[in-house]
């Protein structure tokens, strides 16, 4: 599936192209991607081969694409596909790179030295993290992520309330406990061994997804390896772009995702921020007679009752005022949400006036 972007090529949307990562980036139309998510090589300079306790091999990354010269080569590496990604995003997109203590810190300055401005560093802690088989450092439970706007002006996507709905209704923090990918979502291949060494697991991704994106937004992934990112996208609604030079993880990554079945449209609506909703006067309610002049409305907690009035105020024993005022004033409170505090009563069941204002509030989307 491709599609056409006014004024530029057609993105190869849905798709998995083969070749250097740097190379097919520069060669997509510039500006046309809301996100990049990327897992470059973590340059993890391993000397020899691992072991556990019990002499069994460790099947660490030892790959021949992991494997830098010097430093000075992994900059040099990092700093063209930083600026080739920095090419493809719109003017409000934003990046997120995820990396080892052996290579976060200098992506992080390549970042910055790229123009990308850093809104937050995540840690990602393993919850079932590989032990230290060597007994000689800390057993390594958390990669960090950065997440990153394409420059400081830029009105990067963040979807606040879904990600506080995600996390039980508290704001979600920095420091993100998940698991490692094990069991029936670590991709194997023919012989049975690992697909990948460091595959990502989707709890991962669909949280980077879900916060920073929305439903039909372009997400590139330049380090595809088998598809998460292309997996979750789906999944979410989203469309992807992957670049991957392994034909072995390539074809992981195909089947992989032709398996994927993508969410309904209703499942891809995510709570919203109640700033972003249309505002309902609560005068509005009586004007269009949900509630009538002289209709008493009940406190939350039945302890309190006030009258409505036609110019949308209530009356209270002795206070007159919005749902606001006057539920503030009868708890002896600061503040009140008049949505939430205030009930009505239909057909014996007491019932909270918001849901009036979210009938309002649905037909103006329809």
């Amino acid at each position: 599936m491709t599609k056409h972007v006014k004024g530029a090529e057609a993105l190869p949307l849905n798709q998995i192209l083969e070749g250097d990562c740097i190379d097919v980036m520069n060669s997509l139309p510039a500006g046309s991607v809301d996100l990049i998510f990327a897992d470059p090589p973590y340059n993890l300079q391993l000397k020899g081969e691992l072991h556990r306790p019990d002499n069994s091999k460790v099947d660490a990354v030892d790959d021949h694409w992991d494997q830098f010269n010097s430093f000075r080569a992994y900059d040099e590496f990092t700093t063209a596909w930083l600026k080739a990604a920095r090419r493809l995003l719109k003017p409000n997109g934003a990046i997120w790179v995820i990396g080892s203590y052996h290579n976060i810190f200098r992506v992080g300055a390549s970042l910055q030295n790229e123009g990308f401005w850093i809104l937050n560093d995540v840690v990602w802690r393993k919850s079932n993290p590989m032990p230290n088989f060597r007994g000689k450092r800390f057993t390594n439970a958390h990669e960090t992520m950065i997440w990153a706007g394409k420059d400081e002006a830029s009105k990067y996507t963040f979807n606040y309330e879904a990600l506080k709905a995600l996390n039980e209704g508290i704001q979600m923090r920095s420091d993100w406990v998940l698991p490692i990918c094990t069991g029936h979502e670590r991709l194997k291949d023919e012989q049975g061994d690992k697909a990948h060494p460091t595959q990502k697991p989707e709890s991962l991704l669909h949280r980077v997804l879900v916060g920073s994106t929305n439903p039909g937004d372009v997400v590139l992934d330049p380090f595809f390896g088998t598809g998460t990112t292309g997996a979750v996208a789906k999944m979410l609604g989203r469309e992807f772009i992957g670049i991957e030079r392994e034909a072995a993880y390539r074809k992981v990554a195909e089947k992989r995702i032709a398996n994927v079945r993508k969410f309904d449209k209703e499942a891809l609506t995510v709570s919203a921020s109640k700033r972003a909703q249309p505002r309902v006067p609560f005068g509005q309610l009586v004007e269009r007679g949900m509630l009538r002049p002289g209709e008493e409305l009940y406190s939350m907690n039945k302890r309190h009752k006030a009258k409505v009035r036609a110019d949308g105020t209530l009356i209270g024993d002795d206070i007159k005022g919005s749902i606001h005022q006057v539920g503030a004033h009868l708890e002896g409170a600061p503040s009140c949400n008049g949505w939430t505090y205030w009930c009505y009563r239909t057909e014996g069941k007491m019932v909270p006036i918001d849901v009036l204002r979210q009938q309002i509030r649905s037909e103006m989307h329809d």
